[in-house]
């Protein structure tokens, strides 16, 4: 995987969240690219089987099992894959929780494990890559937020406040770094097959929610693995800003 010719060949990408899903399959993709992945989340098994398969398959890849919910830890992420591979050019902040539920049901608790995971870990790490990437003249931040950070419904209201935060933080951010070569990107997908529903503790809501899925055909993690390695793909003069997408069936 690590040869001349792959368009991310001598790159290192940290990608938070790589037990399962979107980071998982994200992990895949940048690897076979070229670039040496570190897989942050907090499921050590699953993260060593996975990079036991890319270092199978010829990539290089490195493991750190962090709760990215405390600060310090999703820092330290950051530390860990530099020290692992020298440097850090490409951060996918994909780690987030989507606990859907009626503002008037809700258990607060919720609300603070989404802001916990969804906004204040994907700072935290952002502003540790920073302190990198800016002595490094690059370096891109991808964020994965949701169609849900543009527009909300009945049971969406405490998740979709934490991803228009990751939207309204990504645009001040790229407007910060863009003269110092760092590129932002957010990622919106809307319904994506994963295991995202399965932490949803409002039962009804998540009953809705998941009977709704059944009723299309929804996007497939590999499907957003994809709009990431087209977005740091491109030419250092692009920065993709934005990727909106959802399965075709999606209303």
């Amino acid at each position: 995987m690590n040869q001349p010719n792959l368009k991310l060949s001598g790159k290192v990408a940290l990608i938070t969240g790589a037990s399962s899903g979107i980071g998982a399959a994200t992990a895949r993709a940048l690897a076979e690219v070229g670039a040496a992945v570190v897989l942050a989340a907090r499921r050590r098994e699953r993260l060593d089987t996975l990079a036991a398969e890319i270092t199978a398959q010829g990539g290089r890849a490195a493991v750190v099992a962090a709760d990215l919910a405390e600060p310090a830890q999703a820092r330290d992420a950051v530390t860990q894959a530099v020290s692992a591979f020298g440097q850090l050019d490409i951060l996918v902040n994909n780690a987030g929780l989507m606990l859907l539920g009626p503002v008037a049901d809700a258990d607060a608790t919720d609300w603070h494990r989404m802001l916990d995971l969804n906004v204040l870990a994907l700072m935290h790490a952002t502003q540790a890559a920073i302190g990198v990437m800016k002595p490094q003249g690059s370096g891109h931040i991808v964020n994965i937020s949701s169609v849900s950070g543009r527009g909300s419904g009945p049971t969406s209201a405490g998740y979709s406040a934490t991803k228009w935060a990751v939207g309204g933080f990504s645009e001040g951010l790229r407007q910060e770094v863009r003269l110092h070569g760092i590129r932002v990107t957010v990622v919106e997908p809307g319904v994506v097959a994963t295991e995202l529903t399965d932490h949803i503790t409002h039962t009804a809501t998540k009953d809705a929610y998941e009977g709704r899925i059944a009723q299309m055909t929804p996007l497939e993690a590999e499907d957003v693995a994809a709009a990431v390695v087209y977005a740091v793909t491109q030419p250092q003069r692009v920065n993709v800003n934005e990727i909106l997408m959802r399965p075709l069936d999606q209303g």
